[in-house]
């Protein structure tokens, strides 16, 4: 991200990170391209200084809120408050960068001293005429596009280099010409090669919108095959895209560009026609000036070395105001909306189901199986493993007990006694489900709740028997017939635990159950 902030000041300039922006509360933007907005979108919520051009892009493309722009006329000076109250200020000046539509250089001043950001650049001379800076003002710090400064790169001028690209069109007089450029940018170019060849040059609509918005010659249409010259993304220029478009007609791309490209394919041309100063422009820039300090915009590319010989004394420290000192405190220690947001959205938060792992579940089944092996084991009076009583709690939801109070009060039967579960059934049926003491031959046994006819006791509740009382010669009656097992969950409550195997499905439980009763009938 190519942006500053200004030490000592609460100024930023094409720095749009409010989580690093520290004490900075005011915003500049310097041009539209991509490598200068990073950060910037359509939540931004802060005051932001440009100029008309470049307020009506961030609108149209970025969808920032027209309450926070603020457009300053270019060529003008407008002061600016520095603190809450106003009583410090500071008096900024547009210019024009001549580097593409809407893009500036800041000139500000205030008890700072003098500080021009140029942003970027291709300078003329006649920028030092410009009123701000033609009065003889001492440059304190000049932030400077370094992009080519590189005494190896020689660049000619950008009127030159629209003459190379004129002479390599002369050159194809039957060919179609791809223009390949950045979203934004040589505008100028483009209507100069429209007038010299007499023909229409095709733009997309959105750039078109751009360009009726400049004021430039009517020599731009959104109709496809209007013209021989199509102004098309520099990312299109490539050798497939060739070989489709010379498919249809002989067509020959230039690439206006200082940037080192390889050009894969004979038909692709890359002219030397740059937006930024060359190195010498750059030189005869800061020697006119002779700033204190000159730092790079672009940190990577260090150029302070190339203009010792071209600064004047070195800068006064500022003294920062009290006033623009509280205020610039505030700025840090009070949280911003977008702080808060970015701290609420970094707490965990449960979205959609959560599913264990395969081991996390094996796991905790081990441990389950292992802690009701350990409580098996601990009964009393039955050192061996008791059979599971869970099918016996899902029956009694099912087929509920009109005597389980009693039956919970009654007293556990000690080891001697026989261990058995009386069961309720339907149609007057009480089932005992054989413990694990008695032969395994002996299977399910019913009795008729009541007497021995079949008649309910009196003065007991019907189907209520103490576990411990004697069975009647009728309790020891046979297996029920397979016509009264009219249902399967009857089944599974009549068949004894320790004939099931262990399975992976329900239909498996099922057919054991029905083997089992196939096999008393």
């Amino acid at each position: 991200m190519n942006g500053v902030l200004i030490p000592h000041t609460p100024i930023a300039v094409d720095f749009w990170s409010l989580r690093r922006a520290g004490p900075a509360r005011l915003f500049f933007l310097s041009h539209m391209h991509s490598d200068h907005t990073v950060g910037l979108s359509s939540t931004w919520a802060r005051p932001l200084y440009c100029s008309p051009v470049s307020a009506f892009l961030l609108h149209r493309h970025l969808q920032v809120s027209k309450r926070w722009i603020r457009a300053l006329e270019v060529g003008e000076s407008h002061v600016l408050p520095l603190d809450e109250m106003g009583r410090e200020t500071m008096t900024v000046t547009l210019m024009d960068a001549n580097h593409c539509p809407g893009s500036v250089m800041f000139l500000f001043e205030g008890y700072f001293g003098t500080i021009l950001y140029t942003g970027d650049f291709r300078y003329t001379p006649s920028m030092l005429r410009e009123p701000a800076l033609s009065v003889g003002k001492q440059i304190h710090t000049l932030y400077l596009d370094n992009t080519n400064c590189n005494p190896a790169l020689d660049l000619p001028s950008r009127q030159e280099a629209a003459q190379q690209i004129v002479e390599l069109i002369r050159k194809h007089p039957q060919h179609d010409v791809k223009i390949g450029l950045y979203s934004l940018g040589k505008e100028a170019l483009l209507e100069r090669l429209a007038l010299e060849f007499q023909t229409w040059v095709v733009l997309s609509p959105r750039r078109l919108e751009l360009v009726q918005l400049l004021g430039l010659a009517d020599v731009f249409t959104a109709e496809e095959k209007a013209g021989r010259i199509q102004a098309v993304s520099h990312t299109d220029i490539c050798p497939s895209a060739m070989l489709r478009w010379n498919r249809a007609r002989p067509t020959i791309a230039i690439l206006p560009t200082s940037r080192q490209v390889h050009s894969a394919h004979p038909d692709i041309h890359v002219v030397p026609y740059s937006d930024h100063s060359s190195y010498s422009e750059l030189r005869a820039f800061v020697r006119a000036l002779r700033p204190c300090q000159v730092l790079p915009i672009v940190r990577r590319q260090p150029c302070r070395a190339y203009f010792q010989d071209s600064l004047g004394p070195g800068p006064p420290a500022p003294s920062v105001p009290d006033s623009v000192r509280q205020c610039m405190s505030a700025s840090c220690s009070q949280p911003s909306a977008l702080r808060l947001l970015e701290r609420k959205l970094r707490r965990p938060r449960t979205q959609g189901v959560v599913f264990e792992s395969p081991e996390d579940k094996a796991d905790r089944w081990h441990a389950g199986r292992d802690s009701k092996k350990a409580k098996s084991q601990n009964l009393p009076g039955n050192p061996e493993r008791q059979p599971s009583l869970h099918p016996v709690r899902t029956r009694k939801q099912l087929f509920p007990e009109p005597c389980s109070q009693e039956r919970e009060g009654a007293v556990p039967p000690s080891g001697s006694q026989e261990m058995g579960a009386e069961l309720a059934a339907p149609v007057g049926l009480s089932v005992h489900v054989r413990s694990p003491g008695e032969e395994p031959g002996a299977g399910p046994r019913w009795v008729p709740r009541g007497g021995s006819d079949g008649s309910a006791a009196s003065g007991n509740l019907p189907g209520c028997r103490g576990r411990d009382s004697p069975r009647s010669p009728s309790s020891e009656a046979a297996p029920l017939p397979a016509p009264e097992l009219s249902g399967l969950a009857l089944k599974y409550l009549l068949t004894p635990l320790n004939f099931f195997q262990a399975r992976f499905s329900a239909r498996g439980f099922d057919q054991q159950v029905e083997k089992y009763h196939k096999s008393l009938l």
